[in-house]
């Protein structure tokens, strides 16, 4: 297995420059980008930020679902968990090894859960939640 070190301010200034409208966003069209809501089977919705899998910053422990968003906009769940390290940078390795294995190129994650525990019961929600009417760990949404 090969690798590749890229610098990411240099990958994100290439991005935009191949993509002038990347640098400037219409507010909405970002929001809805930026943020997307998950329901789990209690009909708790639970808002996830959105993160480009390269552009994810460390996070504390949290919930996280892995991602694989078709240029369509469809995107289908490849992963459902919780980051449980107290360092973001543990965190932020293993769900980057995590999502490279599934092809994931999204992370959504959730902020909110204020206990391990807490992160726990999100999880199990998420996963046994219905959505678009999977109900497994590959969960399927198409954007609204």
């Amino acid at each position: 297995m090969g690798a590749r070190v890229i610098q990411l301010a240099d990958y994100r200034a290439r991005r935009s420059a191949l993509n002038p409208e990347l640098a400037v966003l219409d507010t909405t069209s970002e929001l809805t980008d930026r943020f997307h809501f998950w329901s789990g089977a209690s009909g708790q919705r639970y808002v996830h930020t959105v993160y480009d899998l390269i552009d994810c910053p460390e996070f504390p422990a949290a919930n996280f679902l892995l991602v694989h968003r078709e240029k369509s906009g469809r995107r289908t769940v490849l992963a459902i968990g919780h980051a449980t390290h107290a360092a973001g940078s543990l965190n932020l390795a293993q769900i980057r090894q995590r999502a490279a294995r599934l092809g994931a190129n999204e992370v959504h994650v959730h902020l909110l859960g204020t206990s391990a525990q807490q992160r726990r019961m999100i999880e199990l929600d998420l996963r046994a939640g219905k959505i678009d009417g999977v109900s497994d760990d590959r969960i399927t949404a198409t954007r609204h």
